[in-house]
């Protein structure tokens, strides 16, 4: 039977975009009720787990608590840096076992309504400053709300679509981007035809594949299908198989990179990101976090200057809205466990617009506070900023939807069907097999 919690997951997000969704450290020292210290006197630790690795969005948390600390005399906050694809893992074991990071990476949707039943987060409803609350807005808010209470803090808005070099483009005669799988095609083979892989992926993650199924299944599902998919884990109705049958026959083509099942994601120059970010291929369908990875992996380190972004193309005959994204609200959860008090006060502290701007340049992405997205200054995230804006809704990114097991049969399942050993019906079955256990 299905959790209650998951079915309260869809909110409204600004004025026209609605978001279907709800993305080892010791714990803390103090006892979830004091001020800036403990109850006796004693300094108040907390432990911190984000994913960012190395380059400015490591150094970009380093700083921002550090400013915390000299603000507040008596809190130390130990911070673990932890690799994105190792962190779902890592932090799941930490909270089964009762010792997990007092502050950490909320993904949201089904994954958040699994520790909301478990209780293992604090509910920071009554501890969000006013001027947050403004600065964000009830959408944002929304995706980590349960039963009224607010389970994260928004930091990030991610959808997603597809990632291109304006230069790369121009170089095999693409005189714009492509508006539906037609013009996809034809933009493929000019891209082959110049020299260049036309669509980086990097399936060794598995997720970055599953991506180009949730997003053919947004443009052939209806948004009341997605809905009732999201209460009752139903995948019966034939959109979920067309989805599948038109990612086959796109794969098909050879649009993706020589060794896609083997080459990760984000991690060095020859993931798919650094595929982009050295000019070795034209495309890549990835979420609003990517301009900051691509910068990570440029010879420079600098924005990649040529980068923009477009939709996914329109399929024809799908049931989706035009202009329907997918995405997601990247924020972060105080466990339950954590002191209270110090906890929040770190939530609201990164929430001020100044650290806001600092997060969006240093991850190179769109910040979750409306004050501090006049940073944004690169076309790519503009393009997706004024996409999002008209939206007439936007979907969580499926694995993270539907939470853990059924996102995780979902990705293998596209993987699987890439590799040559799956079906459209495949992944379906695999799916209703793991919903079934839900």
């Amino acid at each position: 039977m299905m959790r209650k919690t998951r079915g309260a997951a869809i909110v409204a997000l600004g004025a026209s975009v609605a978001l279907l969704a709800a993305a080892c450290g010791g714990g803390s020292t103090g006892d979830g009720t004091g001020g800036s210290t403990g109850s006796a006197g004693e300094a108040v630790e907390m432990t911190f787990w984000h994913n960012s690795t190395t380059g400015e969005g490591r150094a970009y948390w380093e700083a921002t608590v550090a400013d915390f600390e000299a603000a507040n005399p008596g809190v130390k906050i130990t911070i673990q840096a932890i690799q994105n694809e190792d962190l779902d893992g890592k932090l799941q074991t930490a909270l089964n076992s009762g010792d997990a990071p007092d502050i950490f990476l909320q993904r949201g949707g089904g994954k958040l309504a699994d520790m909301v039943e478990a209780e293992q987060l604090m509910d920071i409803a009554d501890s969000i400053d006013d001027a947050t609350k403004t600065a964000v807005g009830e959408g944002a808010f929304g995706a980590y709300t349960l039963d009224g209470k607010i389970y994260a803090m928004p930091t990030a808005i991610l959808p997603g679509g597809m990632f291109y070099s304006e230069d790369l483009f121009a170089a095999a005669g693409i005189t714009e981007p492509p508006a539906d799988f037609v013009a996809m095609n034809a933009a493929v083979q000019a891209l082959k035809d110049s020299g260049v892989e036309p669509i980086a992926l990097g399936g060794k993650d598995a997720w970055p594949a599953a991506h180009w199924y949730y997003f053919f299944a947004l443009r052939e599902c209806s948004q009341d299908v997605l809905n009732e998919a999201l209460t009752s884990l139903d995948f019966t109705n034939e959109c979920w198989i067309r989805a599948g049958e038109d990612l086959q026959e796109f794969a098909a083509t050879e649009p993706f990179n020589q060794g896609f099942l083997t080459t990760s994601a984000q991690q060095g120059a020859g993931s798919s990101a650094g595929m982009l970010a050295n000019h070795q291929a034209a495309m890549e369908l990835m979420g609003a976090w990517n301009p900051g990875v691509i910068r990570s992996l440029t010879p420079d380190q600098k924005d990649l200057p040529d980068l923009n972004w477009f939709p996914f193309p329109a399929v024809e005959g799908g049931e989706g809205a035009p202009g329907a994204m997918m995405g997601g609200v990247d924020g972060y959860s105080c466990w339950a466990q954590a002191p209270k008090e110090q906890c929040t006060a770190f939530l609201n502290f990164f929430m001020q617009k100044q650290y806001q701007e600092a997060y969006a340049t240093a991850y190179g992405t769109l910040p979750a506070s409306k004050e501090a997205q006049g940073i944004v200054e690169l076309p790519a995230l503009k393009s997706i900023l004024a996409a999002y804006n008209e939206a007439p809704y936007v979907t969580l990114w499926l694995d993270t939807l539907f939470g853990q097991n059924v996102g995780n049969a979902l990705n293998a399942g596209v993987v699987e069907m890439l590799a040559g050993g799956g079906t459209p019906e495949g992944i379906i079955e695999a799916v209703n097999a793991a919903a079934a256990k839900e």
